[in-house]
């Protein structure tokens, strides 16, 4: 569904966290820099789109990286707040709601949207992502706010 918007972007990557797991330990988004991800329920036989995310902030025409803690895209996947659960860093929340909703594993796939040639905003490639998902299924995934 995403194809066309994510297929030019080169750095990526994906991994999977269960609720018992450290998020922190899984986490393999670069420390370094910015771009968008999107969050799945993983089944036996498929995956559902739980939450479309970006890490990185345009501040006066420029991408701003997070710098505290862990620093870009991992410190926004494991220290951010997430806006459904509340004003607690994902590394608890993630663990409470899998276990709230039985969700036995997440998979959490990246890409850096802004690295050498290819210069675009997190926040526009999410808006992107966003319309479409919603054009399909007239929602947001169940993980938005």
């Amino acid at each position: 569904m995403f194809d066309a918007v994510l297929k030019k972007y080169q750095v990526k990557g994906f991994f999977t966290f269960r609720p018992h797991e450290i998020l922190k330990d899984k986490c393999n988004a670069p420390t370094n820099q910015s771009g968008v991800y999107l969050i799945y329920q993983v089944f036996p036989d498929k995956e559902e789109l739980l939450y479309i995310g970006r890490s990185g902030q345009k501040t006066n025409g420029k991408l701003v990286h997070r710098k505290t803690g862990l620093g870009g895209m991992k410190d926004r996947l494991v220290n951010g707040y997430h806006p459904k659960f509340g004003r607690i860093h994902r590394r608890i929340s993630f663990p409470q709601e899998m276990i709230k909703q039985n969700i036995a594993e997440i998979k959490v796939y990246w890409w850096i949207t802004f690295i050498d040639d290819c210069a675009d905003f997190p926040n526009d490639t999410e808006d992107k992502l966003t319309r479409i998902y919603r054009d399909k299924y007239k929602q947001l995934p169940s993980w938005h706010a």
